[in-house]
């Protein structure tokens, strides 16, 4: 029997081969006192933009909070409509009803798990305001294919990068980061993710001047200056002990994901003959940053697959087991008898193997080899 306790996700053996540089980082905020906007903001938030080649970052409290000033950036009218996806976690579409705008929520491709471009068109309206396309598990949406409806029809593009900072793909020809192909880019640094800080924290960034003008202004109290408030805004800024985590683990990301890649492709070529699984696809020439590695299992075995494991000390997660159409809270935005077959078919299916940074080949080999004889 395999001893060793494995890890849905495992930061502590991430932050203790990471130590000296963090606790130092760390120390340096506790000595000097500037717990909030102190330097390494500055320094963390133009270090994120060189890496992502973005004109403008602004950092801010949370993923949720990113989501949230984008919206409002846009200058919505209340009842405006902003389309994403049914199939992701809850903020993505819990923001939009925040503003008094109205969710339109559509179905997605069934290899990719992201939304659906051909879905997207369908649904446009002349309160159209934008498209939040959700950059799932750290695949990207079909950008080249959502910009051009975009621009068809004069809408905004705020790109949804919690799960895949870092990750990117090509757009008419050009490799480029997740969240600079749309107007805004969101992003959370909660711990899980593949730049995690050791609370939360997030960012928007963007290549437009004016948006980022705006953004600067709405994360604080929608003021450029103290004491003169210009427009209505949220207090959502970022801790400066998160940003010194995130300085120094920033130096990694390239190899948080090149780790990630690695795990991935030990499933692939360990699993791929099981002919009850359903393998995530990578359509961006190994550009996907697998923040999470999510296989399909047919309805009926999916359930008995994560107890198998489960018993043989291998934890595993369905994101995610409800979809947001189907939640008694958005019922009110979506027609009646909405039904988004693809979706609801993932929602039944999916199930996220353990995923990070620190998985050894000993780890993957024991999990491969369970899955194999629950087969």
């Amino acid at each position: 029997m395999y001893t060793q306790n494995i890890q849905m996700v495992d930061l502590t053996t991430q932050y203790q081969r990471l130590k000296p540089g963090i606790d130092n980082a760390m120390a340096r905020v506790l000595n000097n006192g500037k717990y909030i906007n102190g330097p390494e903001v500055k320094t963390f938030s133009e270090s994120l933009a060189d890496y992502l080649r973005a004109s403008h970052l602004v950092p801010c409290a949370n993923g949720t909070d990113a989501l949230q000033a984008a919206l409002m950036a846009l200058d919505p009218e209340p009842g405006d409509e902003v389309i994403t996806t049914a199939f992701s976690f809850v903020a993505t579409v819990e923001v939009i009803a925040l503003l008094g705008l109205k969710p339109v929520l559509v179905d997605v491709d069934a290899d990719t798990y992201n939304i659906d471009p051909a879905r997207i068109e369908e649904v446009i309206t002349d309160r159209s305001l934008a498209i939040i396309p959700v950059h799932l598990f750290g695949q990207a949406a079909a950008m080249e294919e959502i910009m051009d409806i975009a621009e068809k029809h004069d809408l905004f593009v705020i790109e949804d990068v919690a799960q895949s900072l870092g990750a990117a793909c090509i757009i008419k020809g050009e490799e480029k980061k997740l969240g600079t192909i749309g107007h805004i880019g969101c992003t959370s640094f909660f711990p899980s993710k593949n730049l995690g800080c050791f609370g939360d924290g997030g960012a928007c960034y963007t290549n437009d001047e004016v948006l980022a003008e705006k953004l600067r202004m709405i994360v604080n109290h929608g003021s450029r200056k103290k004491y003169h408030n210009e427009r209505i805004g949220i207090n959502s800024r970022l801790d400066t002990i998160q940003a010194a985590v995130l300085i120094e683990k920033l130096k990694y990301l390239d190899d948080f994901i090149d780790r990630r890649r690695k795990a991935a492709f030990h499933y692939y070529r360990e699993l791929d003959n099981i002919s009850f699984l359903h393998l995530p696809v990578n359509e961006n020439n190994g550009l996907h940053s697998y923040n999470q590695y999510t296989v399909r299992v047919p309805a009926g075995k999916r359930d008995a697959l994560k107890r198998f494991l489960l018993e043989a000390g291998i934890p595993s997660m369905v994101y995610y087991p409800s979809a947001l159409h189907r939640q008694p809270l958005f019922s009110k935005y979506c027609p009646e008898g909405l039904s988004l077959p693809v979706t609801e078919m993932l929602c039944d299916q999916v199930l996220s193997l353990p995923m990070h940074t620190e998985l050894t080949s000993e780890e993957q080999l024991y999990i491969t080899d369970k899955i194999k004889q629950f087969s």
